[in-house]
């Protein structure tokens, strides 16, 4: 009897996977449905014998099982995408059952656990500093600084808290972590549980993705008896944006309003209840049982600089091969787009991109050839982020996508902050009186909706855009948090690259 292999991640399932496996089952195969490779536009991807078909449709079924299907991609682990990953994180995606304990153990599951308590509590904090490891979540602070202040800390309860409040654009490898192997996930929060002397854990899960919410709870539960004392809780946030932010993340986990605090004192010392507390994102946690297993020199050989180990990057947006791709901080930005996701879909020269969310700055492709490192990244105010890049063909309006970043932070501002609050409405009011003024082409304001109704102002383009611009670095520097403070990059770098998208005319200067 045939054995078929589909993913059971949340896209394959929106791509028809749960259709395929029934039509394979009433072919008479036994299908076992397995975490997700990443190729996703090949969802649904069936394999059989180590083989690839996709994208398949219930129509296809008898095809591949006869093989004569023109769906085959040949050797999964074989394929460029694959083959030319370094996977650490996701080296079990595709390979196993999200939530059968065998299959974890099988693949070197709680190695990590198990030396963490061989070699005790501070070495296993120095292991993690080691490697290097920083925040995935976007501000790319060391992991094991953090794990250390928490350790020293005296207090009669510690926590560790899961940031899975994955809620930046262009960025799903959070869930296909928790979805497709859950138990990682579990093992470096228990693992970060021992180092610091935490007994509880909280996994902050927005209520968006319920299929990672049931795996992650069914994993806990079958798993609870590996974990004591460390006890392990699933809390589902109600999808605001600002409580990816640390603290405003703290506050509703505590029943609260979901709005930033005011730093010192920082969670680590003083967090969730009042009690030091560790606050990591998914991917951070999840790079921990590899670090313990096999050893911070291991994770910290791969990389560049002070950016070491691999970051899962998620090709999203106008983009061919969209999916996760997972490979050692370097890789230029020009490889990732044009070589790994193989261009825009649409087959139209590549405009802009923007890594790192709605707050990331735009790239433009002049910029392709900088690495991907948070250092370099920041020398020409970028963000690494998450690690999501969202790609945008010639057709982009970059001065509406501007407009779209002050419109997003206005909606999702916690009102903590005036610069954030305030500064977010004026600034797309300002954006509307730009448009408003300056002819651009096909791109006339009468494509965008008419919010500004007030008489246009006396002040000239160059005022205007002057006042964006001083705008934007109130809001840089005066803002709580990074909602308001990261706003002004997509805002800068498309008025910096796209300036004719705001009807601004630039003559070159006289050559010398």
């Amino acid at each position: 009897m045939v054995t078929v292999r589909i993913s059971d991640d949340a896209l394959a399932i929106a791509c028809g996977a749960d259709d395929v496996a029934a039509a394979f089952e009433k072919a008479g195969a036994t299908v076992e449905r397995v975490s997700s490779w990443g190729m996703q536009w090949l969802e649904p991807l069936v394999e059989i014998d180590g083989k690839g078909f996709g994208p398949a449709t219930p129509a296809d079924v008898a095809a591949i099982l006869d093989g004569s299907s023109m769906l085959a991609i040949g050797a999964i682990e074989s394929h460029p995408y694959i083959a030319s990953q370094q996977r650490l994180t996701f080296a079990r995606a595709g390979k196993t059952r999200p939530t059968d304990l065998g299959d974890y153990e099988a693949t070197g599951g709680w190695k990590g656990l198990a030396r963490a308590k061989q070699i005790g509590a501070e070495a296993t904090v120095e292991e993690v500093l080691a490697s290097g490891l920083r925040g995935r979540g976007g501000a790319g602070f060391p992991t094991g600084i953090k794990w250390r202040t928490v350790a020293a800390a005296k207090a009669d309860q510690k926590y560790i808290v899961c940031n899975a409040d994955e809620g930046d654009s262009a960025t799903f490898a959070d869930r296909m972590v928790m979805e497709g192997d859950p138990y990682m996930l579990i093992e470096g929060m228990a693992i970060a549980g021992f180092a610091t002397g935490a007994t509880r854990g909280y996994i902050y899960v927005r209520s968006e993705y319920p299929h990672a919410i049931a795996k992650l709870e069914e994993a806990i539960r079958k798993s609870a008896h590996l974990l004591h004392p460390f006890v392990l809780e699933v809390r589902e946030g109600a999808g605001a944006y600002v409580c990816g932010e640390e603290t405003s993340l703290l506050n509703s986990l505590e029943g609260k309003r979901g709005e930033v605090r005011a730093k010192p004192p920082i969670p680590a010392l003083v967090g969730l209840f009042g009690r030091p507390t560790i606050v990591n994102n998914v991917l951070s946690l999840a790079a921990v049982p590899y670090i313990l297993s096999e050893g911070a020199k291991a994770y910290a050989d791969f990389g560049m600089g002070r950016s070491r180990g691999t970051m899962p990057i998620q090709l999203a947006g106008n983009i061919k091969h969209g999916g996760l791709y997972e490979t050692a901080f370097g890789i230029t930005l020009g490889a990732l787009v044009n070589e790994i996701g193989g261009g825009t879909q649409s087959g139209k020269p590549v405009k802009g991109v923007q890594v790192g969310g709605p707050l990331g700055a735009y790239l433009h492709p002049d910029q392709f050839d900088i690495p991907f490192d948070y250092e370099a990244y920041a020398a020409v105010d970028a963000l690494i982020g998450h690690g999501g890049i969202t790609v945008f063909d010639e057709d982009a309006d970059m001065a509406g996508m501007a407009r779209f970043a002050m419109e997003f932070c206005a909606v999702e501002s916690c009102g903590k902050c005036t610069p954030c609050r305030i500064g977010s409405t004026r600034g797309k009011e300002l954006i509307d009186r730009i448009l408003e003024r300056a002819p651009r082409g096909r791109d006339t304001v009468e494509t965008l909706p008419q919010i500004h109704n007030a008489p246009q102002s006396a002040r000239s383009l160059d005022d205007e855009i002057t006042l964006l611009e001083d705008l934007c670095e109130t809001m840089k520097f005066g803002s709580l948090c990074a909602l308001g403070g990261f706003t002004p990059y997509p805002v800068l770098s498309a008025l910096k690259h796209w300036p004719a998208d705001f009807g601004v005319v630039r003559v070159p200067e006289a050559a010398e």
